[in-house]
């Protein structure tokens, strides 16, 4: 049985246990990238393919005859034709849970940023400017106490929840938003009530058609002004040139994204321009500790032999 994943440096695999992997089949073939000409090649002859984030579309997956088993290196898997694997009997397996601890607590530290503002105060120290202080201290950023002020939930999966109890540590209140895709459940808010009321806002919510741009210029109208917006879910999420130009305006206190629609992003992308107030933007890495590689590449191995064990 041979198997190739096609982008280990999405993993780092050398900061984990990767016994498991190699001995999950007899051979295994590995590589840190593969472009869209390179797929067809390598997956040749492969009875099992890892991808994370490597397009399988229907003409790959139809002409490489040996394929048995697709597994994705993450929860989701629209980088796969799901319709040509069905149509061929190849099962698709992803991952879920193994983020969160990473997810939330990156939420967190997003939000605490925002309310603190200790990344711009740190690069005011670092420039010169506490040396040139006629006091002990600097002023110059306004910081928010979160305690007694309201978190606003979008999306109450596991990172959501984990996210929401991590704000109740925080003295909190809690406001989670009701299901969009109208499921009624107890406990929960209205969005535009959400959004009128929160301080803060954390999106944990799918990308689907439903949430495409979800966040467009009609819902940072309706937020309260000078909240604060975290988006560790997808990029796809947010309407970006809006978003800019809500927090250039100063209607939002601020915001902090770790995905962004396009990753990487391209350097005139509209959020990185220089003159952006209160906006920290992180490299999709709220999900990149150590242990939550681990946690992933062992349900890949463990989704790898329970097909085994099945067939």
């Amino acid at each position: 049985m041979r198997g190739v994943f096609l982008d280990t440096l999405t993993m780092k695999p050398g900061e984990l246990d990767t016994s498991g992997l190699e001995a999950s089949l007899d051979h295994w073939d590995f590589h840190e990238t593969t472009s869209p000409a390179q797929v067809a090649e390598r997956i040749a002859g492969a009875d099992v393919v890892i991808t994370n984030k490597v397009v399988l579309d229907r003409q790959l997956i139809e002409n490489a005859t040996d394929l048995k088993l697709i597994c994705v290196c993450a929860t989701g898997t629209n980088n796969v034709d799901h319709n040509a694997a069905e149509d061929r009997g190849i099962p698709v397996r992803n991952v879920a849970g193994y983020a969160g601890a990473s997810v939330p607590q990156h939420a967190l530290a997003l939000i605490l940023g925002l309310a603190t503002r200790w990344h711009q105060y740190h690069s005011d120290v670092m420039a010169g400017r506490w040396s040139q202080s006629p006091v002990f201290c600097m002023l110059d950023y306004p910081v928010m106490e979160l305690a007694k002020k309201k978190l606003g939930i979008i999306g109450y999966g596991d990172l959501g929840r984990t996210t929401a109890d991590l704000g109740r540590a925080l003295g909190m209140e809690v406001l989670v938003a009701e299901s969009l895709s109208g499921e009624k459940k107890s406990g929960r808010v209205p969005l535009q009530r959400l959004l009128a009321e929160s301080d803060v806002i954390s999106l944990h919510c799918p990308l689907t058609a439903e949430t495409d741009r979800l966040v467009n210029r009609e819902f940072l109208a309706a937020m309260k002004p000078g909240t604060l917006l975290v988006n560790t879910a997808r990029g796809g999420l947010v309407d970006e040139p809006a978003l800019a130009d809500a927090l250039r305006s100063g209607h939002l206190g601020g915001a902090a994204l770790d995905v962004l629609s396009v990753e990487p992003p391209p350097a005139d992308h509209p959020l990185l321009a220089g003159d952006i107030p209160n906006l920290i933007i992180t490299p999709h890495s709220a999900w990149i500790s150590r242990e939550s590689r681990q946690r992933l590449l062992d349900g890949v191995v463990a989704n790898i032999r329970e097909w085994r064990r099945s067939n």
